[in-house]
């Protein structure tokens, strides 16, 4: 993984009448790592859109939580060429902390909307966003490595978020 990306699986504490999950907490040091929460988001994608790529260049951070459906998330890093490929579903919740440097980005997989809330260290300025952009299928996201795997098929080819799951 990319210096700084922590997955935390959720635990759910389930009963007769569904299930209770927390999805973040100031004493999870291990993923927390001294950033303070200010704001929380929600978002829904329809299944097959892909939202990437951007990066936040004023130190915020992301931590992802999939509420519904599945989500591909992806982070990439021009330094070094390593590029970090999550698998994220409602059905095994975890949170993702994603450093805003690291471009980053998603799809929506499986056949329902994705549901994606979350939680970022800065407060979102309307006037002035701390988000650069890039097209989501910029051929210079060329990853030298995928998930620390210089050997992935995928390695030394443009990212393609439509590539088959199969191998």
């Amino acid at each position: 993984m990319l210096p700084g990306i922590a997955i935390r699986p959720l635990r759910r504490f389930s009963d007769e009448r569904g299930f209770f999950a927390e999805l973040i907490r100031s004493d999870w040091i291990d993923l927390i790592n001294g950033d303070r929460i200010l704001q929380a988001n929600l978002s829904m994608t329809y299944p097959g859109v892909v939202r990437a790529w951007h990066r936040h260049g004023r130190g915020q951070v992301d931590y992802f939580a999939v509420v519904g459906g599945a989500l591909k998330l992806c982070a990439y890093d021009d330094a070094s060429k390593e590029l970090d490929e999550i698998i994220a579903t409602a059905r095994d919740p975890s949170i993702i902390r994603v450093p805003g440097h690291y471009w980053h980005g998603f799809k929506a997989i499986g056949d329902e909307p994705a549901l994606l809330v979350y939680f970022v260290n800065r407060l979102y300025d309307y006037g002035d966003p701390d988000e650069v952009r890039r097209p989501w299928n910029d051929p210079a996201i060329l990853p030298r490595s995928i998930n620390g795997d210089e050997g992935d098929p995928r390695v030394g080819k443009p990212w393609d978020w439509f590539a088959p799951p199969h191998r």
